[in-house]
């Protein structure tokens, strides 16, 4: 989605601003939505915000992921105010949204730092146990093709009456 300047150089789409209308269609949210969340400092437009009557914000590439991942743990019944939380958590530790394996089960939010780290992003980065079920199956497989096979017990039934 890069647009020619017509003089034959492409804008990147990282590079670009996004104003409102467009911020609107593409994240799937009303412009009051946005309005708030820009007004209250959930996502504010890093290009540009807007100074009085007459000025529009403009909103970066990186401004729509975290917009998008917000609409999307809303979308999955998290409220507004644990959202909130966890996107001020990330931003605490200096983490950029579009590093991050976000979770959620409607209720909490979590960030899968790696697949044996689980963080909850709504207490203070506490860790949350997590198993790789995968990397289990893996690591037993490898132990018991290198373990000899044992010598199986044979029972012996004894027959009963005759």
């Amino acid at each position: 989605m890069s647009q020619g300047s017509g003089q034959g150089t492409d804008v990147s789409i990282h590079d670009q601003g996004y104003r409102v209308p467009e911020v609107c269609r593409i994240v799937g949210i009303s412009y009051r939505q946005l309005d708030y969340w820009a007004r209250t400092n959930l996502v504010t437009p890093s290009i540009r915000d807007a100074k009085g009557s007459g000025t529009q914000r403009l909103y970066s590439f990186q401004d729509l992921v975290s917009l998008k991942v917000i609409k999307s743990l809303l979308d999955t019944g998290v409220s507004l105010q644990r959202v909130r939380k966890a996107v001020e958590y990330l931003h605490t530790m200096g983490r950029p949204a579009h590093g991050a394996m976000l979770m959620s089960d409607g209720h909490g939010v979590y960030e899968a730092d790696s697949p044996d780290a689980v963080v909850d992003l709504l207490n203070q980065g506490q860790g949350v146990f997590a198993i790789a079920v995968d990397k289990v199956w893996t690591e037993l497989e490898g132990t018991l093709t290198k373990r000899k096979p044992a010598a199986r017990s044979t029972r012996k039934v004894a027959a009963a009456g005759s």
